[in-house]
This record gives C-alpha cells, sequence and structure tokens, in this order.
C-alpha cells in the first residue's frame, strides 16, 4: 500500500472517530447530563450490568489503569453507590455491586442513554437504520477489543456474537442432537425438545425482551443461547451450546453473560434455567455468574436416567 493511501486512511478512522464522539456526546464535562464523567459512567454500567464483577473484571473489560479505577471505586463507597463483598473464593479480591442509592444515581443514566440512542436512530428511516446497525456490526466484528463482540480464537480466529440468520435456527437443533447423542447418548425425543423450544421462540418472538445469540468463528456457527420471556419479572435461559471447536475460549461464559446484561436493561427481575447434572461445564458457567442451585429432579429423559437441575439468579 502507497503511503499516500495508507495516510489517508488513517485520516479517514481519525475523522470518523472525532464524528462520532461528537454524536454521542462523550467529549462533554459530565456525560449524558449527569453530574458522573464517561468513566464514572462506564464503572457504573459495568457494575450495574454483570453479575458481581470484580475490580479486576473491570479493568479488563474496560482497558482502565487499575489504579485509576480503584480511586474511582474508593470514591463510590464514600458516597454509598457500590458495596464490596469479600470473594469466598479468593479473599484478595471483592464482588461490587451497586446499593439501592447507586441504582437510584444509575438509573437516568440508563434511561437518557436509551432515549438519546432511539432519538438518534428515529432520524432514519428503517432501511437506514438497518445499514447503520450492519455498519457498527461490521466495526465490531473487524475491530479486535474488550467490549467487541470478536474475541480471540486459536492460531488468531475469533468469534463473533450476532442475531440469528436463515438457517441458523435449524442449526441449533441439530446441532444440539447431534452433540448431545454423541457426548451424552440422549435420543430422539431430545431434538424434538430443541426444536419446540427454537419454534416457540421464532413464532412468538418478543423483541423488547427476547434475544438469541449466534457464536460465529470463521464464518460458521459454533455457539448460541436464548433468553426468553418466563413472565413479566422471570426470563429463562435455554440452549446453551458451545461447539467442540470453540471451547475454551469463554464463549459460555460470555453468551450467559449477554443474558444477564439484557435482562437486567429488559427489566427482569430474575432469570431461571433447567439444566443436568451431568452437563458440568454448564454447571460451572452458571455457578459463577452468580445462579443459585434452587431443586433437582429424577426422571428417566431420552433413554437416559437423568437428573434434572433448577438454577436462579436474582438480579
Amino acid at each position: 500500500m502507497g503511503a499516500r493511501r495508507h495516510d489517508d486512511r488513517i485520516a479517514a478512522v481519525r475523522r470518523f472517530n472525532r464524528f462520532y464522539t461528537r454524536q454521542i456526546g462523550v467529549l462533554r464535562k459530565t456525560f449524558l447530563d449527569s453530574p458522573y464523567s464517561l468513566g464514572e459512567a462506564r464503572v457504573l454500567y459495568e457494575i450495574a450490568s454483570r453479575a458481581a464483577p470484580t475490580a479486576s473484571d473491570i479493568t479488563r473489560a474496560l482497558d482502565l489503569d487499575a489504579g485509576y479505577l480503584s480511586r474511582l471505586l474508593r470514591n463510590f463507597e464514600r458516597r454509598g453507590l457500590i458495596r464490596r463483598k469479600t470473594s469466598p473464593r479468593d479473599a484478595r479480591q471483592s464482588h461490587l455491586s451497586l446499593t439501592p442509592r447507586g441504582r437510584r444515581a444509575f438509573a437516568p443514566l440508563e434511561r437518557r442513554s436509551q432515549h438519546d440512542t432511539a432519538a438518534m436512530l428515529e432520524r432514519l428511516p428503517p432501511a437506514a437504520q438497518s445499514r447503520l446497525l450492519a455498519a457498527m456490526h461490521t466495526i465490531q466484528s473487524l475491530l479486535d477489543g474488550d467490549l467487541a463482540v470478536q474475541r480471540p480464537g486459536r492460531g488468531g480466529a475469533g468469534y463473533i456474537l450476532r442475531a440469528p440468520a436463515p438457517g441458523d435456527f435449524g442449526w441449533i437443533v441439530r446441532r444440539h442432537a447431534e452433540l448431545y447423542a454423541q457426548e451424552y447418548g440422549w435420543t430422539a425425543p431430545f431434538e424434538g425438545l430443541c426444536a419446540q423450544i427454537v419454534a416457540e421462540f421464532a413464532n412468538d418472538y418478543d423483541a423488547k425482551r427476547e434475544r438469541c445469540w449466534i457464536a460465529e468463528m470463521n464464518g460458521e456457527p459454533v455457539g448460541c443461547i436464548f433468553l426468553v420471556k418466563d413472565s413479566a419479572t422471570v426470563a429463562r435461559i435455554r440452549l446453551l451450546l458451545v461447539d467442540p471447536k470453540a471451547r475454551g475460549l469463554g464463549l459460555g461464559v460470555r453468551l450467559v453473560d449477554e443474558c444477564v446484561r439484557f435482562a437486567r436493561r429488559a427489566g427482569y427481575k430474575k432469570i431461571t434455567l433447567w439444566t443436568h447434572s451431568v452437563l458440568s461445564a454448564a454447571r460451572h458457567i452458571y455457578q459463577k455468574a452468580g445462579f443459585r442451585l434452587t431443586g433437582t429432579e429424577q426422571h428417566r429423559s431420552w433413554g437416559r436416567p437423568v437428573t434434572s437441575e433448577f438454577w436462579d439468579l436474582d438480579l
């Protein structure tokens, strides 16, 4: 690439950065007309939307200087916005959560951000909105960053999270049936259950309160998860799957984390799920995210004796 062309590309990226930071108001002294800076608001968001994160989790997610974050958290604590709870696994770590005062402080930020984003989109016709969202998705897919949907994989490959495309629902049913037959010996009725869950989602999808995420790597699906409405206050996780070729990348944790984030934004008070004792990797992910085992049930299904488990997370 010639030097002139290279410089032109750099200039184009910088021009877009200047435009977009002005567009979303991140250069104002206070963010979203609140008493908080952009950095403070982002940290509050991470604490509000994650399941009891540690300071290390936030440092990695936002690429913040650890000293700066420590000072910011102490300030939040003095103001009564957050609480710390020592980790039962590592006494050197504390899990963070918002206090009732912190949630009251964060709520207007979330409402204003939602309002401003909606206003920006509503200036465009539906077709232009779709083009804008597709362009944003492309940027996220191509730029590898801690908050981008793309994450590093083996040999430099990465995965992205996206909405389902035509054919994905069929892949979800087929891959569940294949993997669970291979790994656990579960037979045909299980495939029928998966098909029923997918059909219910596709036919009764509530865009405001439900989501399906597809993980894609090297152009092919490698994982999925659904968050569906169980009631006005309770959401349910369904059909978490990580293909063997994508295991070891933290993809299952990421998929569950996306469900928790969305459930909080959608106003749910609790997430529930149904799994089985033999699914040790999934059980570990749920436990790590803060879910509690609330009940078990033994029965024979899909050609095998199984122990069903019920897990809940209060939001």
